[in-house]
């Protein structure tokens, strides 16, 4: 069972919980926000992974990030030395009108990086630059803080793509969510026939 106890404290934060890879999707969340406890529930639940996550702190800026941090570093452990993963893993996820893709790479070179090819990528640009996420005052730049601070800490390559942006924030974010678990499902995913690590250097940071 790939499976991690998540704890981080410091004198701004306080962090628990626990996280399985081999899971059913079933989660208990509880972050002081409201929107990040949704976001996080759908990635868990969709990516069928277990998630137990407790956190409290100051300000939102230090409770986001560090639940990256926390989640990153649970992630990361529960792989191991990711012996027989998939490694690679894509997934379109639609909400509505919006269509967001996510390809991820557990590949020890950590990076984030948005894509949008939507037909009018200014429109898009616009509602993730002003938008909340239903008014709670949730940004798209806040899901951003979370998703640079999980991945750098998971070794993860994540490239996403708003291909439809033809909704809200809450969809945008809803559909980068769940798609994010799907793909990091597939990942995760023990391929039999491998027999050690996914890359040729033999070796996944």
């Amino acid at each position: 069972m790939r499976e991690t106890i998540i704890e981080r404290k410091t004198n701004e934060v306080d962090i628990k919980g626990r996280f399985s890879i081999d899971g059913q999707g079933k989660t208990k969340v509880a972050t002081g926000l409201e929107p990040l406890n949704h976001l996080l529930t759908l990635f868990a639940f969709h990516g069928l992974f277990d998630l137990e996550l407790e956190a409290k702190g100051d300000l939102q800026h230090h409770i986001i990030e560090d639940i990256g941090i926390a989640l990153g570093k649970s992630f990361k452990q529960a792989l191991g030395d990711k012996t027989g993963i998939n490694r690679y893993g894509s997934f379109s996820a639609t909400m509505d009108k919006v269509v967001v893709e996510a390809n991820v790479d557990i590949s020890g070179r950590p990076s984030l990086h948005r894509a949008i090819t939507d037909t009018n990528k200014v429109k898009v640009d616009t509602v993730l630059a002003s938008e909340t996420f239903d008014d709670t005052g949730f940004t798209a730049r806040q899901a951003e803080e979370f998703l640079e601070a999980f991945i750098q800490h998971a070794g993860i390559s994540l490239v996403y793509n708003i291909k439809s942006g033809e909704g809200d924030l809450h969809h945008i974010l809803e559909a980068l969510f769940k798609a994010l678990g799907k793909a990091l499902d597939q990942a995760t995913q023990i391929d039999p026939r491998r027999k050690g690590i996914p890359s040729t250097k033999g070796i996944i940071d």
